[in-house]
């Protein structure tokens, strides 16, 4: 008498053939055996399990009372182990799939128009949760599966991450538009009270503008102090950070009347000039070309709808990185 534990799983496979063939012909090819081999495994079934299973008749192999009870059985554990072993399928055009993902409010702001454009075309039903990167340990979520994927600009990427480019950018100054600047050189510059953005300070634990979590780097100093600094190291007027925010987003509330400027990432300057009264000016020095890249866990490769997201953000952020080569 057959146990589950001395049973050969191949003789199931040739066993739902023949109940679906009816034929140890039709049998033997859709599992690619010869006529032999299927046969040879009905008989090992049959003594194993005390029963004919099948008797050959003129209309073809007909089952027992036995095997009429096992097929439905059989056919949904053969399914269950071919779901377990297969990688799983995804079809964002029916999916309700939730994912999370870490970003800040600049790269929100310029991404998320597209990526909602793309969810109502390609995933109806899909809904994605944006977390800030800048209050939570991003390395913690993402090593607890909190979090599905994040995008910043990173350094220090540990080996459990993964990293895809996405953009990049470079700083440019914004006032606001009834504020007659003229050409912008480095001592226009240093009379003009700077407001930046920094997602964490020296308290915080911030070297060179990054802070670590985990073995895991973002940018938090989101400027380039360096560059700004050297520009302008032999100005006669020292320069002036008047106000430092924690976001952007308040920014073009800031400037308005207040004869400021803030030094921001291009793509936010540009998204901005659409919406506010928000002039744009080249910075009289070159500053560093940061890249916003993706990051997510190793664990999450080979997932199917995973993959799906990554390129679904590629596809959020092309136009973006064709800006970035003009």
């Amino acid at each position: 008498m057959a146990t589950f534990s001395t049973l050969d799983l191949n003789l199931l496979r040739v066993f739902d053939a023949v109940m679906e063939e009816r034929s140890v012909l039709r049998a033997s090819q859709k599992v690619c055996l010869s006529q032999s081999a299927v046969s040879h495994s009905l008989a090992r079934l049959r003594e194993m399990l005390d029963d004919e299973l099948f008797v050959r008749t003129a209309t073809g192999m007909q089952p027992t009372a036995r095997a009429q009870a096992m097929a439905p059985l059989v056919r949904d554990a053969l399914k269950s182990l071919e779901a377990a072993i297969e990688p799983p399928k995804f079809s964002p055009a029916t999916s309700d799939k939730k994912f999370t993902i870490a970003a800040n409010d600049f790269t929100t702001m310029v991404v998320g128009a597209r990526l909602l454009a793309l969810l109502r075309s390609d995933a109806p039903q899909v809904d994605i949760t944006i977390k800030p990167v800048t209050r939570i340990d991003l390395a913690e979520q993402l090593d607890l599966g909190r979090i599905d994927a994040a995008i910043g600009t990173f350094s220090n990427v540990p080996s459990r991450f993964y990293s895809s480019f996405l953009f990049e950018y470079d700083d440019v100054l914004i006032t606001h538009s009834s504020q007659k600047l003229g050409p912008v050189t480095p001592s226009v510059l240093a009379r003009l009270p700077i407001i930046v953005v920094s997602f964490g300070g020296e308290q915080e634990g911030a070297v060179d503008g990054f802070i670590s979590e985990r073995g895991l780097a973002r940018r938090s100093e989101m400027y380039d102090r360096m560059a700004f600094e050297r520009a302008l190291a032999d100005s006669e007027t020292l320069p002036r950070i008047a106000m430092s925010l924690p976001h952007f987003l308040a920014l073009p509330a800031f400037l308005e009347g207040a004869g400021l400027g803030a030094i921001v990432p291009r793509p936010l300057a540009d998204t901005f000039a659409k919406t506010y009264p928000i002039a744009v000016h080249e910075l009289p020095y070159t500053t560093t070309r940061m890249e916003v890249r993706l990051l997510w866990h190793e664990r999450n490769e080979g997932d199917m709808s995973q993959k799906w997201l990554h390129e679904l953000l590629r596809r959020a952020t092309e136009q973006l990185r064709i800006s970035s080569v003009k």
